[in-house]
């Protein structure tokens, strides 16, 4: 699940990530905003892993999650999806 806050007096949007996965025990986010530098999501007692991050306004992000280490996966809520230099999919979050 995704989740945009956007701020009257910044030029910037507070994203929320919510992922719950089939199984894992960790999960990080990794995005091109940030050099794809893994981002730990926090699992919450619901068995979802949350984590937020700012990012300018009208700016396009490329991301995905990463589970245990080993298995990519992409946020279905994403406003679209971007073939990547691997042969797989990024979820892509415009803002």
């Amino acid at each position: 699940m995704i989740k945009k806050r956007f701020f009257k007096t910044k030029s910037e949007c507070e994203v929320s990530f919510e992922y719950a996965p089939d199984e894992g025990s960790k999960v990080e986010l990794l995005c091109d905003a940030n050099d794809w530098q893994p981002v730990q999501m926090k699992k919450n007692k619901g068995g979802h892993f949350k984590t937020k991050m700012r990012f300018p306004k009208e700016s396009v992000i490329q991301f995905r999650y990463l589970i245990d280490g080993t298995r990519w996966d992409n946020d279905d809520e994403a406003d679209a999806f971007r073939i990547n230099e691997f042969g797989g999919r990024n979820s892509v979050l415009e803002n």
